[in-house]
């Protein structure tokens, strides 16, 4: 076969020519040097030689303007063997000559529309796979939202004087101080009220502790207005009036916030490091605010403050964090971190290099921190860090990368739900987490509670901070919840008859049904079991009244109490309080007791009437203690303190774990094959607990019955209460009046680092149920996987896998186009190649992947444990069991192997987007090519007169010297000022264009030849489509950054080889230049290149996005190579056209 630049095969020829001949053809004739390509050169080498008409014949036979380029010195050749060559046309070549496979292909190229039945079915089946998982994710599954909406008056004060003297980026970003309208009105300003006004700026005196509130993704500095006036009006409200806790140091909190004129952080790593810069810069002014006595109107005898608060909202997180890292941070500047809805384990979206490296680097930074043996050498010992995420309502951010697991140890800080907060209780969508007035009032309420202004951190110890976090955020039904029981005082000296029954036996259940029926206060003592009994055993005690702390006269109280053996003159000194329900009792007994209502835990009301957990009922009152928190005492005394007859119950028992936790042996396979039924039984305890640990995946939904709970003669107290939860991170949900429920989590996620800790045990999903003893009936619980459901939690965990697994696709197509294109000369369609791609190489491909994502889920399950648990109960020692927090990054980044199967099903599904895409893309080509030919119509005349002209190639209008001019000119502006991204738009526009002529061209001559360069053009746009995703997002940054007059260059995305092979390759193919066919060794080169782009794409796609823009350069670059090796290019050629275009303009109209 005889290989041509033009695309032809042998058929075309006049000659018949074998491949050896082929092969042998470089070392005959005149012996001038050959490239690695069989291309012959251009038929305008031989123009002198030929007469007029041969030349139109020839010229009508190929894809390129024939007549733009002029013969190289020195080559000549018989005019007779160049016209046989390079004219196809110069015998008729009839249909009966061709095989019929070679025909079949021929009109093919000529149809892009035709495909094949394989890939319509492939593109039916991926539409009914991507629209059953939008349905799910918008349909099933979907949790209740609760958030209530709050009120503000909100003002803001600029502070124009933190210009340029204290930061490069005073132009671009702002600082403002907020105050609260009706509350802070009394601020005087120089002498002057507080005016709200949005044009003036007033030079405002802080008085209480600093807040700095960091935005988000282009994200508003009034976001703070929430949380800034629920800090105001509580303060005004309550704790104003609170002597204890002003003595305490309980103070105002003044809330700053930040304009970052709505930057775009997710996208861009460098714009995320200018912000912790000009962070740190703006807690070094606010500090300063507070030193200036003039500026302040705090009490001069309290110590200066030198740390800021940060609370962050998404991105804003990752600020904050970021800020402890920088050059410019001030040692102990910030103590306390709370982030809402902030991406800490990984980034949102990896298509910048800049983003990617500047997370690796921060999440290092702080987990070697606290990897330290020594307090003393870690920077972040005095750092709280907590993570509010707002669960499956967040359709923005992934709640799962909230996760702090793999950065901080649980005494420096945690994740938290907010479906978990107790008097939450609701999910929270990525914005509604700011103004949700149940969550901003806890937010508020914890931090005035942390803050001390006797210190000069201006928060409490470290300890305390954490204390006082979980207290406020976690259930305290969590293994880090601490009980303030055994570090109390007795505080209440209960006084009672000797001959009392109320004494209850060992092991029996108090159930009160009403209080006050004996009209006077009435104490039910249980028994403590003794230490060492056997089965582990706990006390659980829950009402719907709540629960009174010393001093106050409500309906319950609970005390933990100790026979009291000292005299009773002598007890009014020893105790605050003095309960006497001896009556008129001779003899009495005497015990010292504790008020258990700091340790109080808030439930959800489950009643009849009940439907979500964030209604306005009154919550349950519940208590639960091991038995080794109560060592020290003998008995709990439930004391009915009503005195008359009111409606209410109480429930309270000692249970032994045997009979309260039911832990399943079912595997995943078997859990998703025959579900789990449950039966508990009529004799059972209060609360049971139904550990599942093969439920821990967040990729899977379920469906959970409860069976009705059948009461005799009595009303039932509370119907059932469902509480679904993990132990890290700390997810919580609760559903009353259970019938069923849906079963979702945030567990074990994609992509997602390993624990800083190693966990012993992987406990998995656990179901709390708390259902009414007194009914003594069995309730049946059954639990099945909900697939519809599931399909929906592949969106949010997998949404970037389709910027990378089509490029997997793309990359296919095009090796084998190039293959057959090497072994024919016809450059097949996009469809007939995918066509073929589906019948083999795509399925062993993904096959492939299949094995390997196996082999990567089993290697990671059988990692041994470490040896060596650190000072934290982690790796604290250089020679310990070194983490490897990049090991879930590659594939579908999931560590269990089951989940193999999503490998082919993202592979399906990514194959019919391609398809589609190839067809918008054809349509679109289709109609610019219709409205470009009305543009240019020739007059009738004129094609009558000279059909010639009429039907010459579109690509004569660019010379060469002006390609060279304007590629030169777009390198230079991106080496100096454009990111690279911006030149990529303009070659993805360029090709466009191309294709657009190239498809008016072939339909206009019916040229297979000029089929062939449409075909090969047409792929290499999808190609660049493909890629384009990538490159948009640090574009819309730069774009942004031009409307807010920021004009300072990127210090990255200058690199101008990052652009410059795909700049190349467009402006070769305006030209109408077709690639040679390569059928030497060469060609295996063209195939690893995209064998390997496909790969890499499948196997670090998603977690390294950026880095197939460089790949596909890479292959662009390639191209060009072989481009280039099929034309005599050489410097003396490249001087006559620069400097001869003139004399260029005249051999195009040589005859």
């Amino acid at each position: 076969m005889r290989t041509k630049s033009s695309g032809s095969t042998d058929e075309d020829d006049t000659d018949e020519v074998s491949p050896a001949e082929t092969a042998r053809r470089p070392s005959e004739g005149d012996g001038r040097k050959r490239s690695f390509t069989s291309a012959k050169y251009d038929g305008s080498k031989h123009l002198d030689t030929l007469d007029r008409r041969k030349v139109e014949k020839s010229n009508s036979s190929l894809p390129v303007l024939h007549n733009a380029w002029k013969p190289p010195p020195g080559i000549h050749g018989p005019a007779e063997n160049g016209l046989r060559a390079l004219d196809p046309l110069r015998q008729d070549i009839t249909t009966a000559k061709m095989p019929e496979a070679q025909t079949r292909r021929r009109s093919r190229a000529r149809n892009p529309w035709a495909c094949s039945l394989l890939t319509i079915t492939t593109t039916c089946l991926s539409l009914v796979f991507l629209l059953s998982v939008f349905h799910s994710f918008s349909k099933r599954q979907i949790d209740p939202k609760g958030c209530e909406m709050c009120m503000m008056s909100p003002a803001y004060a600029k502070f124009s004087d933190f210009d340029t003297e204290h930061t490069r980026f005073a132009s671009k970003y702002s600082l403002y101080l907020y105050r609260e309208g009706g509350i802070d009105e009394d601020a005087k300003v120089g002498g002057l009220r507080l005016v709200y006004s949005r044009t003036q700026a007033y030079e405002l005196q802080v008085k209480g502790v600093p807040v700095l509130f960091i935005p988000g993704n282009a994200g508003s500095y009034k976001q703070v207005r929430p949380l800034a006036a629920e800090a105001a009006q509580f303060f005004h409200d309550s704790v104003q009036q609170d002597t204890k806790a002003l003595k305490a140091g309980t103070r105002s909190l003044d809330f700053f916030t930040v304009d970052f004129n709505e930057d775009i952080t997710a996208f861009h790593g460098q714009t995320l490091l200018d912000q912790a810069e000009y962070l740190n810069e703006a807690v070094a002014y606010i500090l300063s605010l507070y030193h200036d006595p003039r500026r302040s109107r705090r009490d001069p005898e309290l110590p200066d403050p030198s740390s800021v608060i940060l609370i962050g909202h998404s991105m804003g997180g990752i600020v904050a964090r970021t800020m402890l890292t920088v050059s410019n941070y001030q040692s102990n500047s910030i103590n306390t971190i709370i982030t809402m809805s902030a991406p800490h384990a990984r980034p949102p979206v990896s298509f910048d290099a800049d983003i990617v490296h500047t997370y690796g680097n921060i999440n290092n930074y702080w987990r070697q921190a606290y990897l330290q043996k020594w307090a003393n050498n870690n920077p972040l010992w005095h750092v709280t860090l907590i993570s509010i995420a707002g669960g499956g309502l967040d359709t923005v951010v992934p709640s799962d990368y909230a996760d702090l697991s793999s950065l901080v140890p649980d005494t420096h800080g945690f994740t938290v739900f907010t479906s978990t907060i107790p008097n939450v209780w609701t999910g929270a969508d990525h914005l509604s987490i700011l103004w949700c007035d149940q969550v901003r009032k806890v937010i508020v309420r914890s931090l005035i509670e942390a803050v001390d202004v006797h210190r000069s951190g201006q928060t409490r110890p470290r300890a305390e901070r954490m204390r006082i976090f979980k207290r406020w955020y976690l259930t305290g039904m969590e293994t880090i919840a601490e009980k303030t029981l055994p570090q109390q005082e007795p505080t209440t000296l209960l006084t009672l008859e000797d001959n009392t029954n109320s004494i209850l036996t060992l092991g029996e259940r108090l159930t009160i049904r009403a209080f006050g029926r004996e009209r006077k206060a009435k104490a039910h003592l249980l028994p403590i079991p003794p230490q060492g009994t056997p089965g582990a055993k706990k006390f659980t005690l829950m009402s719907d009244q709540p629960l009174d702390t010393p001093g106050q006269s409500g309906k319950l109280e609970v005390l933990f109490c100790t026979v009291f053996s000292l005299q009773a003159g002598s007890s009014a000194t020893l105790f605050s309080m003095n309960m006497d329900l001896s009556g008129d009792s001779l003899g009495s007994t005497r015990l010292a007791c504790k008020n258990a209502a700091a340790d109080l835990i808030h439930l959800p009301a489950s009643t009849r009437t009940s439907k979500n957990a964030f209604g306005h009922a009154q919550p349950f009152s519940y208590l639960e203690y091991n038995l080794e928190d109560l060592a020290d005492h003998q008995f709990v005394a439930v004391v009915d303190k009503a005195l008359q007859l009111t409606t209410g119950w109480v429930i309270a028992e000692f249970s032994d774990n045997t009979n309260s936790i039911v832990q399943t042996r079912l595997g995943l396979r078997r859990l998703l094959a025959l579900g789990l039924h449950v039966k508990l039984p009529a004799s059972r305890p209060m609360v049971t607990e139904i550990r599942i640990p093969a439920l821990q995946s967040s990729l899977l939904a379920y469906k959970l019955s409860i069976g009705k709970q059948v009461c005799g003669d009595e009303a039932e107290l509370f119907t059932p209460l469902l509480r679904q939860y993990l132990s890290e991170p700390h997810e919580s949900k609760y559903f009353v009046n259970a019938k069923e429920a849906n079963i979702n989590l945030h567990g074990i996620a994609p992509f997602m680092p390993p624990p800083l800790r190693a966990r012993a045990a992987i406990n998995g999903v656990s179901l709390q149920l708390w259902s009414d003893p007194t009914c003594n009936t069995s309730i049946d619980v059954s639990l099945k996987v909900d697939i519809a459901g599931s399909m929906g939690k592949l969106f949010m965990r997998y949404r970037t896998v389709f910027a990378a697994f089509p490029l997997l696709i793309v990359a296919l197509v095009l090796r084998k186009q190039f293959n057959v294109y090497d072994e024919s000369g016809i450059f097949i369609t996009f469809a007939e190649s995918m066509g073929l791609c589906l019948r083999r190489s795509l399925p062993l491909l993904l096959l492939a992947m299949s094995f390997l994502a196996i082999s990567i889920g089993a290697s990671n399950s059988a990692t041994s444990k470490p040896t060596s648990s650190g000072v934290f109960g982690w790796r604290g020692n250089a020679t310990g069991f070194a983490i490897d927090y990049t090991k879930n990054d590659v594939l579908l980044g999931s560590p269990d192997p089951f989940f193999w199967f999503l490998i082919p099903l993202f592979g399906l599904a990514s194959a019919g987007i391609c398809v589609i895409i190839n067809y918008a893309a054809l349509l679109v080509l289709h109609v610019l090519s219709f409205l470009y030919s009305l543009v240019t119509a020739k007059p009738a005349w004129l094609r009558n007169d000279d059909k010639r002209r009429s039907t010459s190639p579109v690509f004569s209008a660019s010379t060469p010297r002006r390609r060279v001019i304007t590629t030169t000119i777009l390198l230079f502006l991106v080496a100096t000022f454009i990111p690279y991204q911006f030149a990529y738009m303009v070659a993805c526009i360029v090709q466009i264009a191309t294709c657009t002529r190239a498809l008016r061209f072939a339909r206009e001559t019916r040229s297979s030849t000029h089929y062939n360069f449409y075909n090969y053009a047409h792929s290499i746009l999808i190609l660049m489509l493909w890629v384009l995703p990538i490159n948009i997002p640090v574009l819309v940054v730069w774009v942004h950054n031009l409307a807010v007059h920021w004009l300072t260059p990127f210090s990255s995305h200058h690199n101008v080889l990052s652009i410059m092979p795909f700049i190349l390759l467009v402006e070769t193919l305006t030209g109408g230049k077709m690639i040679p066919r390569v059928t030497t060794r060469f060609r295996y080169i063209t195939n690893l290149l995209f064998f390997f782009l496909a790969v890499y794409a499948a196997v670090y796609g998603v977690t390294y996005a950026y880095l197939l823009h460089h790949l596909v350069n890479l292959v662009c670059f390639w191209l060009v190579a072989v481009h280039c090796s099929g034309s005599s290019f050489s410097l003396s050629r490249l001087s006559q056209m620069l400097e001869c275009e003139e004399e260029e303009g005249d051999v195009k109209k040589r005859p």
